[in-house]
């Protein structure tokens, strides 16, 4: 039998690499690229539901794609259905952590699951809003443990889990859809952590960034009962327990731990005083 020779795409020239990728659609790199892309940028490309079907197939099983921007592509609830069957798998499991002695960290340690989705100016509706309220109750942090070695640096997040930024803006959501996502916001936050730090440790960024933070829901149609489910949500949507030990020397010049919702977006919807109010109220309960 002839002598194969086996050419590794890393070893091919790079014109003829962008050959190549030229003539694949985005659907087609996102599939192929499981352990490469991080992000991936749609918008305004037409894919409709059948191409938002695949990017929820790719995402089940693609473990390093963190931002997905999917802005005006005619998506509706069936797009919307596929991608919250996705979210429920493509999430974070317990994690137990020895690292070495010596170990220095200049970026994430860990980034796991799509962290934001930007699903705005398409037509998912009430019914599009509840599948990913589901999603969101299933798409969450469980149990972190965390041992820290001796002499630990960090510059930026430790860890980044689940979906932290939801941008559904100009989708036809009304005040049902917005009870969906209060009732999501309810169950979606974070339970236990523990974690020692080393003597000496610094961090100038997060520690650790979880569940949903951001929330945008700009230019629908909610009204004060929508806004009276979310005031609700965000009564219960806290942070839990944690327990830290802090090392002898330590600094931080950012946030240790940042955990449930921290940005929601209600511009331009049909708010009136009534759920003014009702928002501010929770404002008073949600709060370190």
């Amino acid at each position: 039998m002839a002598n194969q020779t086996v050419t590794s795409f890393h070893t091919l020239p790079v014109e003829l690499v962008y050959r190549i990728l030229d003539q694949q659609s985005d659907l087609t790199i996102l599939c192929s690229m499981r352990n490469t892309l991080t992000t991936l940028n749609l918008d305004w490309s037409k894919i409709g539901d059948k191409g938002v079907q695949d990017l929820a197939n790719a995402l089940q099983n693609n473990k390093t794609l963190t931002t997905l921007y999917i802005w005006g592509n005619q998506i509706g609830a069936k797009g919307a259905q596929d991608l919250a069957n996705a979210l429920q798998i493509n999430k974070v499991t317990p994690i137990l952590v020895f690292l070495r002695l010596h170990s220095t960290s200049t970026s994430t340690l860990f980034t796991q699951t799509l962290t934001t989705l930007y699903i705005g100016i398409n037509q998912i509706g009430d019914q599009g809003a509840q599948d990913l309220a589901n999603a969101l109750q299933i798409n969450k942090v469980t149990t972190i443990f965390v041992l820290l070695p001796l002499h630990f640096t960090s510059t930026s997040t430790l860890f980044t889990q689940t979906l932290t930024a939801l941008n559904i803006g100009v989708n036809q959501i009304g005040d049902q859809g917005a009870q969906d996502l209060a009732n999501a916001l309810q169950i979606n936050k974070v339970t236990t952590i523990f974690v020692l730090l080393p003597l000496h440790f610094t961090s100038t960024s997060a520690l650790f960034t979880q569940t949903l933070t951001i929330l945008d829901l700009q230019y629908n149609q909610i009204g004060d009962q929508g806004a009276q489910d979310l005031a609700n949500a965000l009564q219960i949507n806290e942070v839990t327990p944690i327990l830290v030990f802090l090392p002898l020397h330590f600094t931080s010049t950012s946030a240790l731990f940042t955990q449930t919702l921290t940005t929601l977006d209600l511009q331009f919807n049909q708010i009136g005083a009534k759920g003014a109010q009702d928002l501010a109220n929770a404002l008073q309960i949600n709060k370190p």
